[in-house]
């Protein structure tokens, strides 16, 4: 759902496509009354004014200093589209809403994430990593994630200072890699040649500064790569750290590697790109074993964030609590089922819309919008207020035969109790194993 707005010549132009973006709330009621947690909302805006005059609208709206502020309030965070910096593709856009499609011309964007900043302070206060206001020192190398770090910290009113350690493994790059932290984030440079390995070359990166309170652009696509490498080389599944034992803090394990290039793209920071990236470990999970896990499922690296996260499994959580009742499909035909302290698994309901094996029983239905299931506590007939408890009683059913009998349900209301209850339009048939 995108709205372009061609011609915006000036910034009451541009305030009035921002408030065109109405159209967009219109289209998805569902999204706003339900007020989704939404991560990324992006819009495009084609304009031929300066990024700035934009992005600064952009910046009132979503301090509700607009009208049309109010659109965006559902939403968790927002992105802007404006001109990219030079160099950067991109692909042609879809026609917009509510208006005939034109022949759109190649622009530039820049991705404004307005709210990534309280996101990071939230993190950090949550975790008790840096005191507010105080002094922190980022270990840049020059790269998108550390100056997204260190841009970012100073936005939030940190006294922030930045280390380079130039390791000098890539020659003239490392060179320019400290040229451009010293020039560009002010960064102290010392000289760590020594280390062989990566943990060699770790620890020497860490033994620097250690006296003061250190931050590290490490973020939750660093996690994910991390969880996936030791999974696979160690068999555990254990994280990067949030705080080290030396201290060393990281602010942006919440915040994706798409997001802190998109930051720095919005707030005009240059950054540097290491190519040597590609041919490592590191490299291998990053362009070629994510995007073939990603093709299995979409939601794959947020499932394994949530492996390093140590969050508790559905299963765990059902396990995990004595109080009600819950369900919780778990796939393979089994339903895990917790009745406050009491837990056990039951056969899934099985659609009735072709014969159906339950046990000893085969089972047919003319009926449509039938489904067959195991008993439950509580369970009557339709239409009538005897419970299948006293039905299994009268007909002499042992205990521990029914648990297993299957009932024929619509919705919650039993309409049939195979052997016991017969309904029009219901046929079963007990066989033997």
């Amino acid at each position: 759902m995108f709205q372009e707005v061609d011609g915006v010549r000036d910034d009451l132009e541009a305030g009035e496509a921002f408030a065109e973006l109405g159209m967009i709330v219109e289209e998805i009621p569902e999204l706003l009354q339900r007020r989704f947690d939404v991560a990324v909302c992006a819009f495009d805006q084609r304009v031929h004014c300066t990024a700035d005059v934009v992005a600064e609208f952009g910046r009132h709206v979503c301090n509700r200093e607009a009208r049309s502020g109010a659109f965006f309030q559902p939403l968790g965070s927002l992105t802007a589209r404006l001109a990219a910096p030079p160099g950067v593709e991109e692909g042609r856009h879809s026609g917009s809403i509510g208006r005939r499609s034109r022949a759109v011309h190649p622009s530039r964007v820049y991705p404004v994430f307005v709210e990534l900043p309280q996101r990071v302070e939230d993190f950090i206060r949550r975790r008790e990593l840096i005191p507010r206001g105080g002094e922190v020192t980022c270990l840049v190398s020059g790269g998108a994630d550390s100056t997204c770090l260190w841009h970012v910290l100073r936005e939030l009113g940190y006294r922030v200072s930045a280390l380079h350690v130039n390791h000098g493994l890539r020659g003239a790059e490392s060179e320019e890699d400290a040229r451009f932290c010293a020039e560009h984030l002010g960064a102290e440079v010392v000289d760590g040649r020594g280390g062989t390995t990566e943990d060699e070359l770790r620890e020497l990166r860490y033994s620097f500064a250690a006296d003061r309170l250190r931050a590290t652009g490490h973020t939750a696509s660093d996690q994910v790569e991390t969880v996936l490498y030791r999974l696979v080389a160690s068999g555990n599944t254990k994280g990067i750290k949030v705080r080290r034992e030396d201290g060393v803090v990281r602010p942006l394990l919440e915040v994706w590697r798409a997001e802190t290039e998109a930051y720095c793209r919005a707030a005009g920071l240059e950054f540097r790109t290491d190519r040597s990236n590609a041919d490592t470990k590191r490299g291998l999970i990053r362009n070629e074993i994510l995007p073939r896990l990603r093709e299995l499922h979409p939601g794959a690296e947020r499932n394994l964030l949530r492996v390093a996260r140590e969050e508790p499994s559905a299963l765990d959580e059902l396990l995990g609590s004595a109080s009600g009742s819950r369900r919780l499909d778990l796939g393979g035909g089994l339903t895990a089922v917790r009745e406050y302290g009491n837990v056990w698994l039951e056969r899934t309901p099985l659609t009735l819309d072709r014969e159906v094996r339950w046990g000893e029983w085969r089972i047919a239905s003319e009926v449509p919008g039938l489904k067959v299931r195991a008993w439950r506590a509580g369970d009557r007939l339709a239409g009538r207020s005897k419970k299948i408890q006293d039905v299994f009683v009268d007909a002499k059913i042992p205990r521990s035969a029914r648990e297993s009998w299957p009932l024929v349900v619509r919705g919650d209301e039993v309409v049939a109790v195979p052997g016991i209850v017969d309904a029009e339009g219901v046929y079963a048939e007990r066989v033997s194993n």
